[in-house]
């Protein structure tokens, strides 16, 4: 691979701009890697790979929608509980248990270590059949915004949570359920979260912000990812949430209602980020910080990431992730 760094040497700007199209190239590639079937029936060749290596894929029947999710257990007992895995917008489950693009390889090295430390896992796959409030069609991402019409995903993951891991459990195994998502997955993990609390031990978003702040503009745009449509933007500011403090308020008189606030539960959370993040700014993470812990979710301080350029690198799963994150699921074992 050439040194994109000894391209320009005297100006910094224009080396941070070969920098973002480097890792921006980066990101359409490992998307492509994640495209999958959008009705959960037909198998992706990634998802094919992962069963070879030993994960088993679910059909769920859900509010007439057919979804799918892979999984994977230590043999016997599930002895520190099940995590459930939600993938970035654009990407698949699959890319949690193979990698074929080096992009995603810190994704699949979690979850092997998820499964080495006794936990089952379970990679829930999202549709492409989101739309936003103008009936755009947004993409292959989550269902991660408060709209007036039925969650897509909701019914899915509720599911998943109270049905098909509880079936699934061997008998003596640990009961807990941890969720953590990425990016658009994160803010799925954050809405699935606090209105199933009563069913989710604890959770942690990853590389994400604020699913009751935010709303998605799938209009196509030229720089548009091929499965990805639109932007999102902060409801408070109006900015899209690549820009710098884009979710930088001194109020959030705009967040939408929350889900499950009759609920006495409130689980433990804690955050992964990096700083330097260019495609959901740090500030949207600070954003559903303040929202969480006025709402009483307990927090463990988050794990936020400094150094480099500000990049689309620093949106990705990163290794420096996994091993905290295991061991945060671990500390709220009950």
């Amino acid at each position: 691979m050439p040194r994109y760094d000894s391209l320009l040497t005297q100006n910094d700007e224009a080396k941070n701009m070969i920098r973002l199209c480097f890792w921006g190239m980066l990101f359409l590639i490992g998307s492509a890697c994640g495209a999958s079937a959008s009705s959960g029936a037909e198998q992706s060749i990634q998802e094919r790979q992962c069963l070879t290596l030993g994960w088993t894929r679910q059909t769920i029947h859900v509010d007439g929608l057919q979804r799918s999710v892979l999984w994977k257990a230590p043999a016997g007992v599930w002895n520190r509980g099940a995590i459930v895995v939600l993938h970035g917008g654009g990407g698949q489950a699959a890319n949690f248990c193979v990698a074929n693009s080096p992009i995603i390889e810190a994704q699949v090295r979690f979850t092997t270590l998820a499964l080495a430390q006794g936990f089952a896992v379970f990679l829930a796959d999202s549709l492409d059949q989101v739309t936003d409030n103008e009936g755009r069609l947004c993409g292959k991402v989550w269902d991660d915004e408060v709209r007036e019409r039925s969650n897509l995903d909701l019914p899915f993951l509720q599911h998943l949570l109270t049905k098909a891991i509880p079936t699934l459990r061997p008998p003596a195994s640990r009961t807990e359920i941890f969720m953590v998502g990425h990016s658009s997955g994160g803010y799925m993990t954050v809405r699935a979260a606090t209105k199933f609390s009563d069913h989710v031990t604890a959770f942690a978003p990853v590389s994400s912000g604020d699913p009751y702040g935010w709303t998605r503009d799938c209009t196509p745009r030229r720089t548009d990812r091929v499965n990805v449509f639109g932007a999102g933007f902060d409801n408070e500011t109006g900015r899209q949430i690549t820009e710098r403090g884009a979710c930088s308020a001194s109020d959030h008189r705009k967040e939408k209602p929350w889900d499950g606030t009759m609920l006495t539960t409130r689980p433990a959370w804690k955050a992964f980020h990096h700083k330097k993040d260019s495609i959901n700014d740090v500030s949207c993470l600070e954003k559903l910080r303040k929202e969480l812990v006025m709402r009483g979710y307990p927090e463990t301080p988050p794990l936020l990431l400094n150094g480099g350029w500000r990049s689309a690198r620093w949106h990705y799963w990163l290794d420096d992730y996994n091993e905290p994150l295991v061991e945060f699921f671990i500390e709220q074992l009950r």
